[in-house]
């Protein structure tokens, strides 16, 4: 969160404009309503007893991770149309309009339908949402430096408060009460941050994420000076159209159930990324110094991808690790699993401020890990917590239910990681993006996440409760993939480095 305080102590202590933390507040509520209704949505997908969906776990899982990863996918589009139409402030408005929209519908108890119709109008607002309020916080800062780095710790609070919030209260209400009522209090949530946003903006946002207005000399160079450009950019867009229709024509994507719907989705976020980064360096008009810092860029998607891939079984396979397998009774009283997802927010609440010091304090002795050296250790941190958990499913395995000290020992060790590398993440995207391509690139860093969420969905689809032998080879295939790359990441951080090209 604070990882990427590295610059001198004296900018940290000039206040930070008011606008910040409107944009704490608002966005404390929006990640209130999503981690809130994350935390009981694969639960209620295979419940079968409470009035659950009643799916299979493949299935339920496959559409967990469909949802997650729609969320942070359409980022990318949600990031174009504020750049190009609407400007951040309005994408925020109308994207918080339409996931509370969403989940009211996920309130209603009308059936399949009126559910995924739910899901779909969430995933929708949040794309819209999610990149431009981390756009507009790097833009209260032009200057950079430590100073940004520090509001983006700052405003990762926000997210974390509103995780452990809404994970506390929606998943009670939903696993103790009622689903339903679990997800209409997701869009009380929603409902507040808006009312936040939506007074503190014109006030204290004034000038700040408005619509793009073109110079007439940016008009005349598109007219006459970027042909070519342009012919190369459709180019690129037909070429991956006709891929993915070459996939499906020859049953690569099957189409027509959960998991196949899921896998062929999988297929289609890595193109659409890999097409769009050759689409920028090659017809985005960038100076060869912009396209070494995108090539930097690439690098931190592979890692945040793998990265997320791993943190987010958080709502998925340690989800029902924690349901199915942990000892979670006090007294007479049984815990609520989702419950086990808060140590995540508490442990980056508790922790912030210390790795916040750590990191000023090496920068005095000019010492302070570089961006891609913190990238590695949330990796290997990551690594480390699959390590405890294969310990834990070695366990498991014999019939007996394992102390909540392994997943909470598991979180501890992930939200070590993400302080690392997330916050890193969002402050060298708007650091090292292109000005003008600046909310599609913090789009594509969720699109990162996107992946990494529908990964962790078909993941936890292997957690057959008939076969439970499987869980520490599943865990531990995790742990080598994050571990490795991790150490790959340090043994070439210095050209990594060197394409940054003095940015830290």
């Amino acid at each position: 969160m604070a990882s990427t305080v590295t610059q001198m102590e004296a900018p940290l202590k000039q206040k930070h404009p008011r606008g910040l933390y409107v944009l704490f507040f608002a966005e404390m509520w929006e990640r209130f309503s999503y981690y809130g209704m994350r935390a009981i949505l694969l639960l209620f997908l295979i419940d079968n007893i409470r009035g659950g969906m009643g799916l299979n776990e493949a299935e339920g899982a496959a559409i967990y991770g469909l949802y997650t990863a729609s969320v942070y996918l359409l980022s990318l589009p949600g990031g174009w149309m504020a750049d190009n139409i609407l400007g951040q402030k309005k994408a925020i408005w109308y994207g918080g309009i339409v996931i509370m929209l969403g989940h009211i519908v996920l309130a209603i108890p009308a059936g399949s339908a009126i559910f995924y119709l739910g899901l779909a109008l969430v995933a929708l607002g949040t794309g819209l949402l999610k990149p431009n309020i981390s756009s507009i916080v790097g833009e209260l800062y032009p200057e950079g430096g430590a100073r940004r780095d520090a509001a983006f710790s700052i405003f990762y609070m926000g997210i974390n408060l509103g995780s452990f919030l809404g994970i506390t209260v929606v998943g009670y209400l939903g696993q103790k009460i009622d689903w339903h009522m679990g997800f209409g209090a997701a869009a009380v949530g929603m409902f507040l941050g808006l009312i936040v946003f939506r007074y503190g903006s014109n006030k204290y946002l004034q000038g700040k994420g408005e619509p793009p207005v073109r110079a007439p000399q940016d008009t005349t160079a598109v007219a006459t000076g970027s042909t070519n450009e342009r012919i190369i950019g459709y180019g690129i867009i037909a070429l991956m159209v006709a891929f993915l229709s070459i996939l499906q024509i020859t049953g690569a994507i099957d189409l027509t159930t959960a998991q196949g719907l899921a896998q062929g989705a999988g297929i289609i976020i890595v193109s659409v990324s890999f097409f769009y980064f050759i689409y920028i360096l090659v017809a985005g008009g960038l100076t060869p110094e912009e396209k070494k810092r995108v090539g930097v860029l690439i690098v931190f998607f592979l890692a945040a991808a793998l990265f997320w891939s791993g943190f987010e079984q958080a709502g998925s396979s340690l989800q029902i690790f924690a349901e199915r397998h942990t000892e979670r009774s006090i007294g007479g009283w049984v815990i609520p699993s989702s419950w086990f997802q808060n140590f995540n927010p508490f442990f980056i609440l508790v922790f912030a401020p210390v790795l916040a010091s750590l990191w000023v304090g090496l920068a005095h002795r000019n010492i302070n890990p570089s961006t891609p050296v913190k990238f590695a250790i949330g990796l290997i941190l990551l690594g480390l917590g699959f390590g405890v958990m294969v310990l834990a499913a070695n366990n498991a395995v014999t019939g007996e239910l394992v102390s909540p000290l392994f997943l909470t020992f598991t979180y501890l060790l992930h939200t070590l990681g993400e302080l690392c590398l997330s916050p890193v993440g969002l402050s060298t995207y708007t650091k090292l993006a292109p000005k003008r391509y600046v909310s599609q690139l913090m789009g594509i860093w969720f699109v990162a996440a996107s992946l990494g969420n529908l990964i962790a969905g078909l993941f936890a689809g292997n957690f057959d409760e008939e076969n439970v032998q499987q869980m520490p080879a599943l865990f531990n295939q995790v742990f080598l993939f994050a571990a490795g790359f991790g150490i790959l990441l340090l043994l070439f951080y210095k050209p990594i480095k060197k394409w940054m090209g003095g940015i830290q």
